[in-house]
């Protein structure tokens, strides 16, 4: 593990995933102590193909090239349901940390959900499920390379988020697949968030992505290093940027995850910033967002290994948590007013 002059370490995943049973242990216990002091990470050695990484990178910037009209075509039909192109300032991440009034967000984003739905499985068509697994929508029309590149890519960033759970179990001194029975049904999104060129100065406190933190479990995020980028904030307050390795992955703990180690890991604060005046044409920045989230009926309760304190909060389900926090975000003026459009 090395820090290069930040507050988010550097870790190699390469030994847990080719060593033995000592070298895994010994990345465990980096990406523990990352999840207790700061909740980021950033992984190297992660063995996800680059050609997979720029292929949806390359297919998912047509879709943000189309025409407004062109976009618009890929908008879901309920602003409620998370599916397709959501617009400039539609969303407004601030608002889930009861920021209700915070400026909306300067990105414009599109969203794809799980697609590989076994129908003759109950877990997946039941009125439960239903309230999670909708249809998705596809730009074919207009960017036909966008979904195979997209299925590659998330199959990816499922075999990480595997490896990367089986870590976290053996950070918490739990069997290496206590999680896998809890993960092996996910109902993860994946959001590729554009964030324009800005030739013109925003409004007073607007950003690319306002102060926030994750809903779920882990987030593995891949970005561009331009300028205006990811900031975390320090348990002092300070805001420090999160640094761009080329070739791998920011990792992040979300809520769920801090309430299931019963806040022995956390959470963190992070926001993306504005570019300097002077940068802001050329600042243009795509950024592909995996929000792992467990199963839908997953029990989320303190996890056995974290019981130093008392457990600090009630017993929730994986789906509960998550619709609980997506309710913050669209109980906001600018969401009812696109809601209503």
């Amino acid at each position: 593990m090395k820090f290069d002059g930040s507050v988010v370490p550097i870790i190699d995943l390469t030994p847990a995933r080719t060593g033995d049973e000592a070298a895994k242990e010994a990345v465990a216990e980096q990406v523990g102590a990352a999840a207790r002091s700061i909740g980021f990470l950033v992984v190297s050695g992660h063995g996800v193909p680059m050609d997979v990484i720029e292929n949806v990178s390359d297919e998912s910037r047509k879709i943000f090239d189309l025409s407004p009209d062109g976009k618009a075509r890929y908008r879901s039909p309920d602003p409620a349901i998370y599916r397709g192109y959501f617009g400039i300032e539609t969303g407004n991440l601030a608002s889930t940390i009861g920021e209700e009034e915070a400026k909306p967000d300067h990105r414009e984003y599109y969203n794809i959900g799980r697609f590989d739905i076994d129908e003759t499985d109950p877990y997946f068509t039941s009125e439960t499920a239903k309230r999670i697994f909708h249809p998705n929508i596809w730009p074919d029309a207009d960017v036909p390379g966008f979904k195979p590149a997209l299925v590659a890519y998330y199959h990816e960033m499922e075999k990480l988020a595997e490896l990367l759970m089986e870590l976290c179990a053996r950070a918490l001194k739990l069997p290496p697949d206590w999680f896998a029975d809890k993960i092996d049904k996910h109902i993860t999104n994946m959001v590729i968030s554009n964030y324009p060129d800005q030739p013109e100065e925003l409004e007073a406190g607007q950003l690319r992505a306002g102060a926030h933190t994750d809903y779920g479990g882990l987030t593995i995020l891949k970005t561009e290093d331009k300028p205006g980028g990811l900031q975390v904030q320090t348990s002092d307050g300070r805001w420090e940027p999160v640094p761009i390795v080329p070739g791998a992955f920011i990792i992040n703990l979300g809520d769920l995850m801090a309430q299931w180690t019963n806040d022995e890991w956390v959470s963190t604060m992070h926001r993306v910033i504005n570019p300097p005046r002077d940068q802001g044409i050329g600042s243009r920045r795509q950024s592909l967002v995996f929000f792992h989230q467990p199963n839908y009926d997953a029990v989320i309760e303190c996890i056995p290994t974290c019981t130093e304190t008392a457990p600090k909060y009630a017993r929730t389900t994986s789906i509960d948590h998550l619709e609980m926090k997506m309710n913050q975000m669209n109980d906001t003026p600018k969401f009812k007013e696109n809601e209503a459009a």
